[in-house]
């Protein structure tokens, strides 16, 4: 019985190292620190620039990385040693969302602001459009702020009609309207904001539900297959081709990489203003090369992160807290005019 009592705590601390590397009850366990180092200056912008809220990046067959924010350019193209070549687009986006490149190097944007998913070609030519400018409803034709697009295996097109619609919305690859599912909710099939879709080599689709703090699967027609929970808050997906899914989450300010079991597999990144931290990780791109693009909203920068050696340590930042997120309202001299006589 001593010996038993003796080798429990042995036990207790195998069974403990040996669970998955998720999310506990009271918080976030430790995860490997997964290694990168911030480049600081990559990108070369012309003169003058406008700076302001970023929000995609994508990278073409070329290595050419892609960067779309709210402020112009919106839409610019950089060589793959950060050098500006040219702006895209101008005068089609309101409010830029999500980027994406498909294979044959034509550009797609998801405009939460005209309610638009835009194809354009590799030179900037639109090919097509899905949704009405400003017109904002849920439809087979429409959409209402759509936040992300992914491409299935023969070219159908999935849309994250994410914030005024909670739905997924399938098209053929002409964008001919094929089905919708999902409504508001937390249950299986239901979203509160899919905010990033990816379609893995199974042709099954991963959803950022992004306020459920978790990342859904279906197959390709719309049937829930699993959910994966306690990784965070899933703002932006990234499907590799070891078919690993890489995400910034937006919440807790991070970029982690997820096993094909939705298993968290390391981390790097914390909330703040920094070299190496986030203020609300939007979306991420990765090059060939391994490089990681971050459009990080809040600091109004895309960041750009170079692959190390792993540090065989531990992630030293565990999340705790959303830190830019919780507001209260205002009470000083202006928010006191209201209650003021009027004179």
């Amino acid at each position: 019985m001593t010996r038993v009592l003796r080798l429990l705590p042995i036990v207790l601390f195998l069974a403990i190292e040996a669970a998955p590397q998720t999310q506990s009850a009271v918080g976030f366990l430790p995860v490997p620190e997964l290694g990168y180092r911030p480049v600081p200056d990559f990108f070369v912008y012309p003169s003058p620039v406008q700076y302001g809220e970023t929000s995609g990046v994508a990278l073409n067959s070329k290595g050419h990385i892609l960067l779309f924010q709210r402020a112009h350019p919106m839409l610019a193209e950089f060589d793959e040693h950060g050098k500006f070549l040219r702006s895209i687009g101008d005068g089609l986006f309101d409010h830029p969302h999500g980027l994406r490149v498909d294979a044959e190097d034509n550009i797609w944007t998801t405009d939460d602001g005209n309610h638009l998913v835009l194809k354009l070609s590799p030179s900037g030519r639109v090919l097509l459009v899905l949704g009405r400018k400003d017109w904002g409803a849920e439809a087979d034709w429409l959409l209402n702020k759509p936040a992300d697009v992914a491409f299935g295996r023969a070219g159908e097109i999935y849309v994250a009609d994410g914030y005024g619609n909670s739905r997924v919305v399938k098209f053929d690859r002409e964008g001919n309207f094929i089905k919708a599912w999902g409504h508001f909710g937390s249950g299986p099939g239901e979203f509160n904001l899919p905010h990033s879709v990816v379609v893995d080599n199974q042709g099954r689709v991963l959803i950022g539900d992004r306020e459920n703090q978790r990342i859904q699967v279906f197959d390709a027609d719309g049937q829930f297959l699993k959910e994966w929970k306690g990784i965070g808050y899933p703002y932006g997906l990234v499907m590799t081709p070891d078919q690993h899914v890489w995400m910034a989450d937006g919440g807790y300010d991070r970029i982690i990489e997820l096993d094909r079991e939705g298993q968290i597999l390391g981390a790097f990144g914390a909330p703040g203003h920094g070299p190496g931290q986030f203020a609300w990780a939007h979306f991420l791109a990765i090059g060939a090369d391994r490089k990681i693009y971050v459009a990080d909203v809040l600091n109004w920068r895309f960041q750009v992160f170079a692959p190390t050696p792993p540090t065989g340590r531990m992630a030293s930042y565990v999340p705790s807290t959303r830190r830019f997120w919780d507001s209260t309202p205002s009470t000083g001299w202006f928010s006191r005019q209201a209650n003021l006589p009027k004179k």
